[in-house]
C-alpha cells in the first residue's frame, strides 16, 4: 500500500496533518506515533499492512509540517487532535498508538467509541519523570542537542556509547535534533496525565503489545506494565526480537503483528 495524499485537519489553536495510504476513505486504521518521531517514521509499517483499505498516520503538533503544540498543550490537546482526525473518516476500524501515542489512543477511548485499539508500549507516569528538570533546561536554552542527549539517556535509558554512535551520524543525529523539540512538553503532558482507574472504557477490544526485549524492563516494559493494569480487559502481546524502535528496526515484523490482530478483532 503506498501513500496516497496529505490532509490538514484544524484543531484548537493549530492543526495536525495527517498521511493517508490506500484509499481516501474506507475501512481505516488511524495510527498516532508517540514522542521523537513523526508520520514518516511509521510509513515502513503502514505500506505492509493488510486488511485496512485505508491506513492514516497523524502527524501529531510539534513537528512539521503540522503546526506548534500552543501555551495550552496537554495530553487534552492530543487526544482532541486525534478526535478531530477520527471524525474526518466514515469508517475507523482499528486505533494504533505507540508509546505516548499509545497514551493518547487509550484516553481517546475514554471518550469516543472504538471498535479495536492497539497500543505499543504505552507509557503513562511517572514514565521520563526525573529527566523533566534538564529537558526544561535545555528548552530554555534552545540547545537540541542537549535535548536529544537527555531523551536519549535519561528517559529511554539508552548508554552513553550508544548515544556517541548516533551523534556521529549526521544524517541521523539531525533528524533526532528536528524531532526533538516538543520532547519537553510531551514527556510532561505524560506526567501530569490524568488517571483514571480503568482506560479505554468505551473500546470494544484492546490489545496492548510489548517488545520482547522490554518485556518486565524499565523504562518500557515497567511503564507497560502500569498502563496494563489500567486496561484490565486488554490482551497481552509479546513481539518477538524486539523493543521500543520495532517500527524502525523490522516494520515487516511489527505490521505482521498489527495485519494478525485486526483478524482476532473482526
Amino acid at each position: 500500500m503506498e501513500r496516497s495524499f496529505q490532509k490538514k485537519v484544524q484543531v484548537s489553536g493549530s492543526w495536525v496533518t495527517v498521511e493517508v495510504y490506500g484509499d481516501p476513505d474506507e475501512p481505516a486504521v488511524v495510527m498516532i506515533p508517540g514522542a521523537m518521531s513523526d508520520a514518516a517514521a511509521w510509513a515502513g509499517v503502514a505500506r505492509r499492512l493488510e486488511g485496512w483499505r485505508t491506513v492514516a498516520i497523524v502527524n501529531r503538533r510539534g513537528r512539521q509540517p503540522s503546526g506548534p503544540l500552543t501555551d495550552r498543550y496537554g495530553l487534552a490537546s492530543e487526544v482532541e487532535d486525534a478526535a478531530a482526525v477520527l471524525r474526518g473518516f466514515t469508517d475507523v476500524h482499528t486505533l494504533f498508538g505507540w508509546s505516548y501515542g499509545g497514551l493518547i489512543a487509550l484516553h481517546l477511548a475514554d471518550t469516543l467509541p472504538v471498535p479495536h485499539l492497539i497500543a505499543y508500549e504505552p507509557v503513562m507516569a511517572p514514565f521520563g519523570a526525573s529527566a523533566l528538570p534538564d529537558l526544561k533546561q535545555a528548552q530554555e536554552d534552545a540547545d537540541l542537542d542537549a535535548g536529544v542527549t537527555v531523551a536519549l539517556q535519561q528517559v529511554t535509558g539508552m548508554n552513553d556509547e550508544t548515544v556517541r554512535a548516533l551523534r556521529a551520524e549526521e544524517a541521523t543525529w539531525s533528524e533526532l535534533r528536528r524531532l526533538s523539540a516538543p520532547v519537553y512538553d510531551e514527556t510532561l503532558a505524560v506526567n501530569q496525565a490524568p488517571q483514571p482507574a480503568k482506560l479505554a472504557m468505551r473500546a470494544v477490544r484492546v490489545d496492548l503489545v510489548v517488545g520482547e526485549h522490554n518485556r518486565a524492563r524499565s523504562p518500557y516494559g515497567s511503564s507497560f506494565d502500569d498502563v496494563a493494569r489500567h486496561v484490565p480487559g486488554a490482551t497481552v502481546h509479546e513481539l518477538s526480537a524486539q523493543g521500543h524502535l520495532a517500527h524502525l528496526e523490522a516494520p515487516d515484523h511489527l505490521a505482521e503483528l498489527i495485519n494478525r490482530l485486526r483478524v482476532f478483532a473482526a
